[in-house]
């Protein structure tokens, strides 16, 4: 298991690695360890500010499907503002932590192991909400794979439900218009978080933690505009985009892009 591993493996050739199972190897117990130094609480929570919450609670949605928990921080803050949440994550060296970390804040998570392309099978209820934070999408590098979950987050989503899903600005990065920051999700002090690699079908990121500790993940850098276009083939009848957790963001580049995807029906001539 993941959880027993020691060091990550890409074998001879890491840029070959482009396989959406490989993250069970990604998150080995050393990077775990790691990841809330990368992932400052404090700092992300001022950045995020009420944002999730009052996109949440402006759709009336009580119940919430966090897909992506990594460590715990979004299911935590949704916990202490009132919300009902279950805590999801495909890793479950990450399940643990977060667990803990719960634990250590006075919070008992209700967890759930489960890959998002079999969802179903391991969730079985119904949310007003589905969550999926974190850049985590980017995690799957089959077209089907991003289909098939995004179907699954669908399926279990009441007839208005909503989900919110976010992702890096890879166009900026892809086209070359930035140098990826962490401002938002990548608060920690000392901590860099770079990419190493990137092509149309690749994003290798190195993260430098003090004491030369280094870990990489390959992920699949998604285009805003062809996430926007699943989420519609996948039946959401209206999505709104915001950068870096503002509706208008023209005038400079973001880091991020968070999704709001409505499940609710439109009928034809409606506005989106």
């Amino acid at each position: 298991m993941a959880m027993n591993r020691r060091a990550q493996d890409y074998g001879a050739d890491p840029l070959a690695v482009r396989d959406t199972n490989h993250y069970q190897s990604e998150y080995i117990h050393g990077f775990v360890e790691k990841w809330d130094e990368l992932i400052d609480w404090d700092a992300r929570a001022r950045s995020e500010g009420d944002f999730f919450i009052r996109q949440l609670k402006e759709q009336g949605a009580r119940k919430v499907l966090d897909v992506a928990t990594g460590t715990g921080f979004h299911s935590l803050q949704l916990l202490r503002a009132g919300f009902e949440v279950t805590s999801a994550d495909g890793s479950p060296t990450m399940l643990a932590k977060a667990f803990d970390n719960a634990r250590r804040r006075d919070f008992i998570l209700r967890t759930i192991h489960a890959d998002w392309r079999w969802l179903n099978r391991d969730v079985h209820d119904f949310y007003d909400a589905v969550i999926c934070l974190g850049n985590s999408f980017t995690h799957l590098h089959n077209d089907n794979d991003r289909r098939k979950a995004l179907a699954e987050f669908y399926a279990t989503l009441r007839h208005d439900g909503i989900l919110i899903l976010d992702q890096r600005n890879y166009d900026a990065i892809l086209d070359h218009r930035i140098e990826p920051t962490h401002n938002y999700y990548y608060c920690g002090d000392n901590v860099r978080a770079t990419p190493e690699y990137v092509d149309e079908t690749l994003a290798r990121f190195r993260y430098e933690f003090p004491g030369e500790h280094v870990f990489h993940l390959n992920m699949f850098p998604l285009r805003k505009g062809y996430v926007r276009q699943l989420l519609r083939e996948v039946g959401f009848q209206k999505v709104t985009t915001y950068g870096d957790f503002q509706e208008t963001y023209h005038d400079t580049e973001p880091d991020f892009f968070i999704h709001v995807a409505e499940k609710s029906y439109v009928a034809e001539g409606e506005e989106e």
